[in-house]
């Protein structure tokens, strides 16, 4: 909830810049490089008038003073007039400005209310550094003005506690404003974090679902179409094949590009649903590893010599994760060996239960015939390994000593 509400905050704001101080409404620049808002404008001229009205207010009290003659009231109105009007330069050099007040204030008791008002400005817009200086100075020179310009209506003491007391004050509500608006700032810098950061992870999942779409595309299609390719290269280096095995292998070929299309159909169909890959798993052509006999066989009628050992009691009962990527690994398993083994026996073998998890194992010998050129990405057994490392378990595989092929996963039995 303060993630919102600081962003709305930083909504608000953009929306109404003038209402802000400068500092505030474009934090990138400097008080010196920054132009005045709307707000800046009006608290100048503010902070101008109050200046002015406590010289007016110490102009009567000298009026009234025996002690004070024409010329020097006359000297103090001058310089005072001219310290309310130097503070338009309050925003450009604040400390610098402020220093001079307090040092041209002990003498001139009119540019107090101007002196007052510097010292706040470096409140504000300074680090602690600057301000611990100029409030040094200013608190030092309260006692000193009222030892060299003494009010004839308070008593030296009075005079110099309540001095001190309005430095103190300016002080620290200069300090209370600072930390406000620093923590504005910190906020919107939160607030524009958070929303990069939530681009980023938006980014990211989009990423890793168009990887799993990859990854599904090409679990899917590689094994039809390399069906596909094994009966077209059968007719095409057997053309005096009889009629009726003509048929079949034409009818394979056809029913494995129907499948084929119906499977890119099923996927693309994720894609264009709402939601496009964050859909429902259950709408996905998602198999178990109760379909492995259905796989086997469809490898045999593309005339492989496969043997399938399942030693697995319920193969329904298996976790749908688990088995969906069981299933996965003998397919792409099969698909290796029709590519690059052709003609050679291979083996497949089933086992496990819930305490000792799933464990497939996909082997063939060399291959008995040359594979020719098979397309190919290479990057079927990387997918592999990477799924089943996402689903808990390990895979591996390499070549055999009689120079076949052994393909050994292990998945847990879990959801």
């Amino acid at each position: 909830m303060g993630s919102r509400r600081s962003e709305g905050a930083a909504g608000a704001d953009s929306a109404y810049p003038w209402l802000l101080p400068s500092a505030v409404a474009d934090p990138r620049t400097s008080g010196e490089e920054s132009r005045r808002t709307v707000r800046d404008w009006v608290v100048d001229i503010c902070c101008l008038a109050a200046a002015g009205v406590v010289g007016l207010l110490v102009v009567e009290s000298l009026r009234h003073d025996p002690d004070v003659p024409g010329a020097l009231l006359l000297a103090d109105q001058l310089i005072g007039a001219a310290a309310c009007t130097a503070l338009w330069l309050r925003r450009r050099w604040p400390v610098g400005l402020a220093v001079a007040l307090v040092m041209l204030s002990v003498v001139a008791p009119c540019a107090a209310g101007a002196m007052l008002v510097a010292v706040f400005t470096v409140a504000v817009h300074r680090p602690f550094k600057a301000v611990a200086a100029v409030g040094a100075l200013a608190l030092v020179m309260a006692p000193v003005s009222a030892a060299v310009r003494p009010d004839p209506d308070l008593t030296f003491v009075v005079s110099a506690v309540a001095g001190v007391l309005l430095v103190l004050t300016v002080i620290g509500w200069g300090m209370f404003l600072r930390s406000r608006r620093q923590l504005v700032l910190s906020l919107r810098e939160r607030a524009r974090r958070a929303e990069a950061e939530a681009g980023l992870r938006a980014e990211r999942a989009q990423r890793l679902a168009r990887e799993e779409i990859a990854r599904e595309m090409h679990d899917v299609l590689a094994h039809r179409l390399s069906l596909l390719c094994v009966h077209a290269g059968a007719l095409e280096f057997r053309p005096g094949a009889p009629p009726a095995e003509v048929a079949r292998a034409a009818g394979v070929i056809r029913d494995s590009a129907h499948q084929a299309l119906q499977d890119l159909r099923e996927v693309i169909g994720v894609l264009r649903a709402p939601g496009g890959a964050d859909g429902d798993e259950a709408s996905r052509p998602q198999p178990t590893l109760a379909e492995l006999d259905d796989l086997v066989e469809e490898s045999r009628q593309a005339g492989m010599v496969v043997t399938f050992d399942s030693r697995v009691v319920d193969p329904r009962s298996v976790p749908p994760a688990t088995g969906r990527t069981a299933y996965r690994i003998v397919q792409e398993a099969l698909t290796n060996a029709r590519k690059h083994a052709p003609g050679a026996e291979v083996a497949v073998r089933a086992v496990g239960d819930p305490r000792q998890g799933l464990t497939i194992e996909v082997v063939n010998p060399a291959a008995k015939e040359e594979s020719g050129a098979v397309p190919g990405s290479g990057q079927g057994l990387i997918g592999l390994s990477e799924r089943a490392t996402l689903a808990g378990g390990r895979l591996a595989h390499g070549p055999t000593a009689d120079g076949g092929f052994r393909l050994h996963g292990w998945l847990p039995w879990r959801t």
